[in-house]
């Protein structure tokens, strides 16, 4: 089909959103419309209050401004979901993996949130501290995967300066004193010489993930189905 929605199969969810959501996708553009659950039937401090948490810090990093990213009630463009690749929990943060894909458009719609009436919650603390680990993770790969090097490169710039640094200062502080001032025993020997080898790492490390990204065979797959109308 050309519209792709998804819904929770925990009865949550009612299906009578999803003509309207299907409406928004194919007449007003949308490439993605997420549900927003503006009244929910959880329990506040186990659900609601960490999930205004999540939701605010995932705003603030990705710019997205939608209110319910976990939201399970979405429809999407065809085109996004050949796009994108999810795995392991990454279901919550499918606009931001559509974000870096090139997606733009977004929508979000109000929609009904029922009282559960079987089963329990599957959310706990856990999922919340896993949450934010996923956050942290995609928006790393999602800004930092087609220039793995201006990461890499910047912090081990920065480790080798301050390594180069402290051993210019070691040296001249020897040739001053040679006699009194022992080289070796100063912590700012090994302090010097860790700093330049993380440095070195971080660098070879920005190179390898160059060759890796620069390689890799869908690198510009979207940008090339845009152009050709796919």
């Amino acid at each position: 089909g050309d519209v792709v929605i998804t819904m929770d199969a925990d009865l949550q969810d009612s299906p009578d959103e999803i003509p309207k959501l299907r409406r928004m996708i194919l007449d007003d553009g949308f490439d993605i419309v997420s549900g927003w659950k503006k009244k929910r039937y959880d329990n506040t401090l186990t659900k609601n209050i960490p999930s205004k948490f999540f939701n605010a810090a995932t705003r603030r990093a990705s710019g997205i401004k939608l209110h319910d990213f976990n939201c399970g009630l979405k429809a999407y463009k065809k085109k996004v979901i050949k796009s994108i690749e999810v795995y392991g929990e990454m279901h919550r943060y499918i606009p931001v993996l559509a974000k870096w894909s090139g997606f733009k458009k977004f929508g979000e719609k109000v929609v009904e949130h029922r009282a559960r009436k079987y089963g329990v919650t599957k959310f706990g603390w856990d999922r919340f501290v896993n949450g934010f680990l996923d956050l942290i993770s995609i928006m790393f790969v999602g800004k930092f995967s087609k220039r793995p090097m201006h990461f890499f490169g910047l912090w081990g710039t920065l480790f080798f300066v301050v390594g180069i640094g402290i051993t210019l200062y070691l040296i001249i502080s020897k040739i001053i004193d040679p006699v009194n001032f022992a080289l070796t025993n100063r912590p700012g020997f090994y302090l010097a010489l860790t700093s330049i080898i993380i440095g070195m790492q971080l660098f070879l490390a920005g190179f390898v993930s160059e060759l890796i990204s620069r390689n890799a065979p869908g690198r510009n797959s979207y940008l090339i189905e845009d152009k050709i109308g796919l």
